[in-house]
Formats: structure tokens, C-alpha cells, sequence
């Protein structure tokens, strides 16, 4: 069968189908709680958010800033603060091993003591050592800062895992409509990291976008490298790079044990509707059942999730750093306390290992 690496399980339906995905990631956490890790502690909506985690029981939210102003900033909203870590970096225990660390791994790009000491009263540094020290077991970034400020700490100092070369990015877009994708949840990448990702990149980004989606969902991933045209003839350069990562994908997926189904280039349409498939002779294992949306560019993959967003409602999660050895998130300075705490739920699930979500599977 075209595009298939494994034959489909067949899966049985899960008590849980009719739950948003979120609800169902969060009973999972309330038997493994998490330490989420906020570097903007006083932020409004990181603090409702934190709230939610300890009412929820759902772990220790860390927040780190100053601890006058976070306590002020939780007065003002009538947020309660007991069950969570207030930190200040630099009156912390850990501020001169954190810039010794920092010192030694960044000394070959000309980072000294002072330097190292001036980066980790910085709390998105301070939060990225604890995450990396296994002192958090997830970090949320980027509620008040730009992007290349939120994930520049965590691309020096995060290790990639160990299958991936290219760290990317996901939004996580969770819909009312149960038929699409998995229980009405679609994994779109990358949306929010690199511009134009060459052929091995976007292989990539398609595995490490499925491995994190069979996590989340324990079901097989079906990937559809999108294009303009579905299994064209056509020689364009631009269709030959997504037949290109397909293939890549696919070795490196098989190579690695990782179940999946990866297939292009398709048209969104053929990936996502069965009668638009069989129109036009699109016949495989991700035809009209794909739960993972990979977009040529940053552009198309960008817009397609904030389109699907705000014309469809679906909610939004992300953006999820993928490629990375630790659990990141790089949240939008748009983002809701409701879309930083469902971002937060899905980072503490991937700090789970997989025999304890399902059992051994």
C-alpha cells in the first residue's frame, strides 16, 4: 500500500473518544503529576493557568520572576499561590551552579563567568537550566516576549533527541468535528520555526511531529506531506522536494521502529476528505485519514493553522518544540490562560513515559 510503513491497528474505540483531547491529557496527569516550569511568573494568564494545574492536581507549577511582584500581580486577581514554587534566579541556591554549567557548555562561543552570570538572571535562561538539570520536567515560554527571545536559551542549551537533526515546531489543533484526524484532533508543523525547510528537514519534522502525536493519542500516526497537487506528474521542484521528504521519512521512521503512515504529496483535501480522495484516485493508508498535516513552508503552515483557528474554532495549542530531548513550549503573546494551560497539559504528557500512559504499549 502506498505510503505505509505498518499495517493500521485496528484500534477499539476509547471510553474517552467524546472528551476534548485536553480533558483526557489531564486525567492522565493527575495520576503522574509534572513540574511545569513558567519563566513569566507574574504574567495574568500564567498565573490563572498555574492555578488550574494545583486545582486539578495535576503536579507544581514553578514560576519565576520576582517574588514581591508575582505576589502582588496573584493579590490583584484574588489567585491563591499555595501548591506552587516561587522563584527569584538569582537569590536562588542553584544560581551559581546554573552559570557554572552555562559557562562550561557555551565557553567555546566566548561565554565567561560574567556573561554566563548575566544569562541566568535572565528567567527564560534560569528556566531552560532547570528543565535541562531534570529540576522541571517541562517548560512554557513566550506568554510576554518574541519568539527568537523565548526559544533562543532553549535551542542552546536543550539537547535534540536522539532520531532528529532538525528541530521544528507543532500546533496541536483540537476540533468539535470527531471524524477529522484523531477524535477531531489534527497535528500541524511545522508552523513556527524554520522558513523553508530543505527536503531532510521536512523529513524531520514529519517524524518527530508523529512521534509526539502516537504519544499524545497512542494512535498511528497518518502523515500527509501536503503540496498543491495529489501524486502528480509534474516534475516542479517544489513537489519533488515533498516526494523527496516523504521518502526520507518513511526510511528513517522504518529504521527506527516508529509506527507510522507517511504519504505525498497530497492536496489538504485528499488528505483530509474520503470522497475528494477517491475523485481523485488517491488510494492509501493517510488518504482522507490523516491526523498529521505536514505544510511545505513556515508560510503555508503558519497561515492553514490560523485559518483552521479562527474560521473553524478550533482550539489551538503550541507552539510544541519538536526535535528537542526535554518537553518545550514556545506559546503565542496572543495566548489565552485556557491555551497556555492546554499547552502546559501537553508538555507534561510527553515528560510520561509511554509505559505508564498505556500500559506497556
Amino acid at each position: 500500500m502506498p505510503g505505509s510503513i505498518f499495517p493500521l491497528k485496528t484500534v477499539p474505540p476509547s471510553p474517552f473518544a467524546d472528551m476534548p483531547i485536553i480533558a483526557r491529557l489531564s486525567e492522565k496527569l493527575q495520576r503522574h503529576p509534572k513540574r511545569i516550569v513558567f519563566p513569566e511568573g507574574r504574567d495574568p494568564r500564567i498565573l490563572q493557568a498555574a492555578r488550574q494545574w494545583v486545582t486539578r492536581r495535576m503536579g507544581v507549577p514553578i514560576l519565576l520572576g520576582d517574588r514581591t511582584q508575582i505576589k502582588d500581580a496573584a493579590l490583584r486577581l484574588d489567585i491563591n499561590l499555595q501548591g506552587m514554587r516561587l522563584i527569584e534566579p538569582e537569590r536562588s541556591e542553584d544560581f551559581d551552579d546554573f552559570s557554572q554549567r552555562f559557562e562550561f557548555a557555551r565557553r567555546a562561543k566566548g561565554i565567561g563567568p560574567d556573561e554566563a552570570r548575566a544569562a541566568m538572571r535572565d528567567t527564560n535562561y534560569y528556566a531552560t537550566m532547570m528543565l535541562a538539570t531534570a529540576q522541571a520536567d517541562a517548560l512554557i515560554s513566550g506568554a510576554t516576549i518574541a519568539t527568537s527571545s523565548a526559544l533562543r536559551p532553549i535551542l542552546q542549551i536543550i539537547p535534540r533527541h536522539e532520531h532528529a537533526k532538525t528541530v521544528s515546531s507543532l500546533m496541536l489543533l483540537d476540533f468539535e468535528e470527531k471524524n477529522i484526524g484523531s477524535d477531531g484532533t489534527l497535528f500541524f508543523a511545522d508552523c513556527g520555526v524554520i522558513p523553508d525547510p530543505g527536503a531532510e528537514q521536512l523529513a524531520d519534522i514529519a517524524v518527530s511531529t508523529a512521534t509526539i502525536a502516537h504519544h499524545l493519542t497512542n494512535e498511528t500516526p497518518r502523515v500527509a506531506m501536503l503540496g498543491y497537487a495529489s501524486k502528480s506528474s509534474s516534475n516542479h521542484p517544489a513537489l519533488v522536494k515533498i516526494r523527496h521528504a516523504a521518502e526520507l521519512a518513511r526510511a528513517r521512521a522504518a529504521a527506527a521502529l516508529l509506527p507510522m503512515e507517511i504519504d505525498g504529496e497530497l492536496q489538504v483535501d485528499a488528505a483530509l476528505d474520503a470522497v475528494t480522495a477517491a475523485t481523485k484516485g488517491v488510494a492509501s493508508a493517510v488518504a482522507w485519514r490523516a491526523n498529521v498535516l505536514v505544510f511545505p513552508d513556515l508560510n503555508s503552515g503558519n497561515i492553514a493553522f490560523k485559518l483552521a483557528h479562527h474560521l473553524a474554532g478550533g482550539n489551538s495549542y503550541g507552539q510544541i518544540l519538536t526535535g528537542l530531548s526535554k518537553p518545550a513550549v514556545e506559546i503565542s503573546r496572543g495566548a489565552s490562560a485556557h491555551d497556555i494551560f492546554g499547552s502546559a497539559v501537553i508538555a507534561g504528557i510527553q515528560a510520561i513515559d509511554r509505559r505508564l500512559l498505556y500500559g506497556g504499549a
